[in-house]
């Protein structure tokens, strides 16, 4: 799989020096960006020591950082890297430096992004109850079904509940819906995708 930059991130990234040492600075500092935020001061205090704009050098980190988070989402192998990198027209000893900085920082980019990913709530239990309404003062003959649902979560170690209420055809095309989105993540294409994500 193949890393798509946009004209942007290419731009970006065009910014880089063309110096091994340079672009050894300048991917330090987009891991540590990554690690700890944005660094402004670090950034004008690698321009200084490279003699390199600001705007450049800020540009140019921020193109890294996103060829590293996206390239660690992914998990993309050696070759598709160097192939993702291998548009951008560098010189084999600065790709061969880029590939390098991937493969040693992957792993801990991705435990970065992994906690950096929101904690959404988790299913622990469901009550639920049908009322109908067979008749009342004005109609003598209705029948009104309506479901409700408790639905328990988990959330930071602490359960909440969520009251919800739905008539049963709702209810029945909710079930068709989420049946078929299951039906989805059995096809190959679903399976290629979460095995990436992973």
């Amino acid at each position: 799989m193949l890393l798509v930059l946009s004209a942007e991130q290419k731009a970006h990234l065009g910014c880089l020096p063309q110096g091994t040492a340079a672009v050894a600075e300048l991917g330090r500092l987009a891991v540590e960006l990554l690690r700890r935020g944005a660094a402004p001061r670090a950034c004008e205090a690698a321009a200084r020591k490279l003699n390199i704009d600001v705007d450049a050098v800020q540009r140019a980190v921020e193109g890294l950082t996103y060829l590293l988070t996206e390239s660690s989402k992914l998990m993309i192998s050696e070759i598709d890297f160097q192939d993702s990198i291998h548009v951008l027209g560098f010189s084999d000893e600065l790709n061969k430096l880029l590939l390098q900085l991937y493969l040693d920082n992957r792993k801990e980019i991705r435990s970065i992004l992994n906690e950096l990913a929101p904690k959404l709530p988790s299913y622990h239990s469901l009550e639920w109850r049908l009322d109908v309404q067979l008749a009342s003062r004005s109609l003598r003959q209705q029948i009104k079904p309506v479901v409700t649902i408790k639905l328990h979560l988990n959330q930071n170690e602490d359960q909440t509940a969520q009251v919800l209420q739905t008539d049963p055809s709702t209810l029945l095309h909710l079930i068709q819906q989420l049946e078929q989105a299951l039906g989805e993540m059995k096809t190959n294409h679903c399976r290629r995708i979460v095995r990436n994500m992973k």
